[in-house]
C-alpha cells in the first residue's frame, strides 16, 4: 500500500494524518496560542516553527521520511488553475515566498511543509484542489461593472472530493454528471459541477448565503453608504463580512449545534435567524439549478454543517423538488488530500503541473 503524509495548516492549528493507501494510520493536530501566532509578522514568517513542531511529531511516531511515499499539503489562493492533483515545484515555492499568490492564508504554506519532508525523502510532494481552482465558463465572471469581475474562490478540495464519491456511489464516471454541491462549513461554497467541472460558484466571502460567521450577499448600495459612513475602518467592515457576519453578527455565536438547540427551546430570534440561512441556502442552490439548465443528477450536501440533521432536513424541504438530495457530511480535508494523490500513483489521472 501508498504510504501518505497529509498537512494541513490552520491559523492556530497543523493537522497531520498518515494514511496507508485510503486506510487512516493516525491523526494529530498540533495547536497554537493566539499570542504565539502573534509573535509573527507574516505566515510565511512561521514555516520554521511549523516545520521544527511536525519534524518533532514524526519521530515521536517513529515515522521516517524514507517510509513515505509521498507528501501532500493543503493548496491555497494561489493563481487561477484547473482542478487536480499538482507536484510542488520551483514556479509554485517562488510564487509562495515571493507573494505572488491571490491572498495571504496560512494555507499557502502547506505545500511548503509538505516540500520540507518530501526533499529529506527524495520523494515527491503534492497540492490538490486549492482554493483558486478555476474552470469557471467565461459568462460566470461577469458581474454588472466592468470593474469587478467574478473570482473563481471556493472550497474546491471538499467539493471536488465529495463529487468523486457520488460517482463512484452510482458506478458513473464524474464527467458523465452534473451535480450541486453545497459545502456548508464556516463559509459557504455551492457549486454546480458540469462534467465534473466546477463551472460556478459563489465566493464565499463575497457573497452567496450567509454562513455562521460570513455575511454572503449584501444590499450593495447599502454597504457602499457603510462603508463610507465613517463609523467603520476597511479593516473593520471587512471583519464584519468575514469572521463576524452572519450568525455571528445576529445570535452572537457561529455554533450552528447551540443555534438549532436555541430554535428548539422555542427562541424566536434564533429559529427566524436560523430560517433566513436555510432559505438563502435553498435559494442559491435553486440559482445553480439554472446554470445547469435543470438537468441535474444529484444535489450533494457537505461540510461540517451537513453533520447537523435538523438543518438538513430544513433545506431538503425546499430542494428535494430538483434532484436527488445526498448527504456526505463533514470536510474531510485529510481524507481528500490524500485520495488525489492515489488517484495519481494509481494512474487514474495525470499529474499537474503548476
Amino acid at each position: 500500500m501508498e504510504k501518505i503524509l497529509a498537512i494541513n495548516p490552520g491559523s492556530t492549528s497543523t493537522k497531520i494524518a498518515l494514511y496507508d493507501g485510503e486506510e487512516e494510520v493516525w491523526t494529530e493536530k498540533i495547536s497554537y496560542k493566539k499570542d504565539k501566532i502573534n509573535e509573527f509578522d507574516s505566515i510565511i514568517d512561521q514555516l520554521d516553527m511549523r516545520k521544527s513542531d511536525i519534524d518533532a511529531l514524526l519521530k515521536e511516531k517513529n515515522v521516517l521520511p524514507q517510509d513515505l511515499d509521498a507528501v501532500v499539503g493543503r493548496g491555497g489562493p494561489f493563481k487561477p488553475l484547473e482542478s487536480g492533483t499538482y507536484i510542488v515545484n520551483d514556479s509554485l515555492i517562488n510564487d509562495i515566498k515571493g507573494g505572488n499568490v491571490q491572498a495571504e492564508h496560512i494555507s499557502n504554506i502547506g505545500a511548503l511543509l509538505a516540500n520540507d519532508i518530501a526533499q529529506k525523502a527524495g520523494i515527491s510532494s503534492y497540492f490538490v484542489d486549492p482554493v483558486s481552482v478555476d474552470e469557471f465558463e467565461p459568462v460566470a465572471r461577469i458581474s454588472g461593472i466592468p470593474e469587478i469581475e467574478r473570482k473563481s474562490l471556493v472550497h474546491a478540495l471538499n467539493v471536488k472530493a465529495t463529487a468523486y464519491k457520488e460517482a463512484k456511489r452510482v458506478s458513473k464516471p464524474l464527467d458523465e454528471l452534473n451535480l450541486i454541491v453545497a459545502h456548508l462549513g464556516g463559509g459557504i461554497s455551492i457549486c454546480p459541477v458540469k462534467s465534473g467541472k466546477i463551472v460556478d460558484t459563489n465566493n464565499a466571502n463575497e457573497g452567496g448565503p450567509f454562513s455562521p460567521e460570513r455575511a454572503g450577499s449584501l444590499p450593495s448600495s447599502s454597504l457602499a453608504k457603510l462603508c463610507f459612513s465613517g463609523k467603520f475602518s476597511y479593516k473593520e467592515i471587512k471583519k464584519r463580512i468575514v469572521g463576524n457576519g452572519g450568525l455571528s453578527a445576529y445570535l452572537g455565536t457561529n455554533n450552528m449545534q447551540e443555534v438549532v438547540k436555541r430554535v428548539k427551546s422555542g427562541d424566536n430570534k434564533a429559529a427566524l435567524i436560523f430560517d433566513a440561512m436555510v432559505y438563502q441556502i435553498a435559494k442559491e442552490i435553486g440559482a445553480m439549478a439554472t446554470v445547469l439548465f435543470g438537468k441535474i443528477d444529484s444535489i450533494l450536501l457537505t461540510g461540517g454543517m451537513a453533520a447537523e440533521e435538523f438543518l438538513v432536513n430544513a433545506i431538503k424541504e425546499r430542494i428535494s423538488f430538483l434532484a436527488p438530495v445526498v448527504v456526505y457530511p463533514g470536510e474531510n480535508e485529510m481524507e481528500s488530500l490524500v485520495m488525489g494523490v492515489l488517484r495519481v500513483l494509481r494512474k487514474e489521472e495525470n499529474v499537474k503541473e503548476y
